[in-house]
């Protein structure tokens, strides 16, 4: 049965979202069963930023990846492994089955979706295209393939800013989706005005600027870090504003000891792991406790436990099927996308 957005936010008040305490003990015996299996299977796993922090360790202590959602889907399209497990939401998934078509794509859990995904269905959205026949079509990577098919253009957060301009800069109307926080930077940054879906991720969503503000009062030598699927409000407090990738690399690169972090805490494993000698802390979002939506942290991402992933290869419900035609369809806004960031020379990482 499928899990509505309001189950999900129900599920929210009542913390059900958060990973289930594990013991030490039984935390290794899965470890040590999806290790065996990923060599039984010639497979290989690839995480998100977002998941926990457990699973990006296993992914790298087993030669995999812990990356965005584009650059896991081209670690394993690249790997000479015959299946990828994905941990990640379903999109993610899809993405990797659409660059790997001849691969075997597993997830631990084909309900960990998106609220952008979901907040953008494949029929709605392409009967808001057919209404603008004159306008470019780009879509977020954080979108199904079925969304990605109906697009011209699929991009990253890190690229999107290039691709508008060049699109302006050809004389075309622009169509943005999902992420209405997203398309406003872009916007705002461009200058160019676009017919925007209306679409959020319901964690970058939970930031407030004066939440922020408070805390840097408290730690004024801290520098702000924003995904730019935040609040406008959001964004103008940033320090920094960037992709995933583009955050963490900020995180090294600038000389501030202290880090106010706007994004998703998954990402906290990486900037510890890359800045060890700095501060990280979690931005407030719009509630406290039981209050808040997602607690600035993803209830789908945290559905990729080690549980799930030790029993992926045993569960018919695992596998991620991409229509052929969609799969083909969705593959050209996304090669359009690669060919024009290395026309560019630009290295194209960065989706939420």
């Amino acid at each position: 049965m499928t899990t509505t957005a309001t189950e999900i936010v129900k599920k929210h008040l009542q913390n059900e979202h958060l990973a289930k305490p594990v013991s030490a003990e039984k935390q290794q015996e899965y470890i040590d069963v999806i290790k065996a299996q990923l060599k039984e299977h010639n497979a290989v796993l690839v995480a998100h930023y977002y998941t926990e922090p457990e699973v990006q360790a296993l992914a790298e202590a087993t030669g995999g990846c812990v990356s965005d959602s584009l650059e896991m889907a081209r670690f394993g399209r690249d790997h000479d492994a015959d299946t990828l497990i994905v941990a990640g939401v379903k999109f993610m998934g899809e993405t990797a089955k659409i660059l790997s078509p001849e691969k075997r794509v597993l997830m631990p859990e084909l309900e960990a979706t998106c609220s952008l995904d979901i907040g953008c269905p494949a029929d709605e959205f392409s009967a808001f295209c057919d209404a603008h026949p004159d306008h470019e079509v780009v879509v977020y990577a954080n979108t199904s393939a079925a969304v990605k098919a109906r697009a011209d253009w699929v991009v990253t957060s890190s690229i999107a800013l290039e691709v508008v301009d060049h699109l302006a800069s050809e004389g075309k109307k622009v169509i943005w989706a999902p992420d209405k926080h997203l398309g406003s930077y872009v916007q705002r940054e461009t200058g160019v005005e676009m017919l925007m879906w209306d679409g959020a991720c319901i964690v970058h969503e939970e930031f407030k600027a004066k939440g922020i503000l408070d805390l840097k009062a408290l730690h004024p030598g801290a520098a702000v870090l924003v995904h730019p699927e935040s609040p406008a409000s959001v964004v103008d407090v940033a320090d920094a504003v960037g992709s995933t990738t583009q955050l963490i690399n900020a995180a090294v690169n600038m000389s501030n000891s202290t880090f106010i972090v706007a994004t998703d805490r998954g990402i906290f494993y990486k900037l510890q792991q890359l800045a060890p000698g700095k501060t990280f802390l979690e931005a407030p979002t719009a509630g406290s406790g039981a209050a808040c939506r997602s607690c600035a942290h993803c209830p789908w991402m945290a559905m990729n436990e080690l549980e799930g992933i030790a029993s992926v290869f045993g569960r018919a419900d695992a596998e991620i099927i991409v229509d052929p035609e969609v799969r083909e369809r969705a593959m050209k806004p996304l090669t359009r996308m690669l060919d024009f960031a290395q026309e560019l020379k630009m290295s194209v990482k960065g989706n939420a």
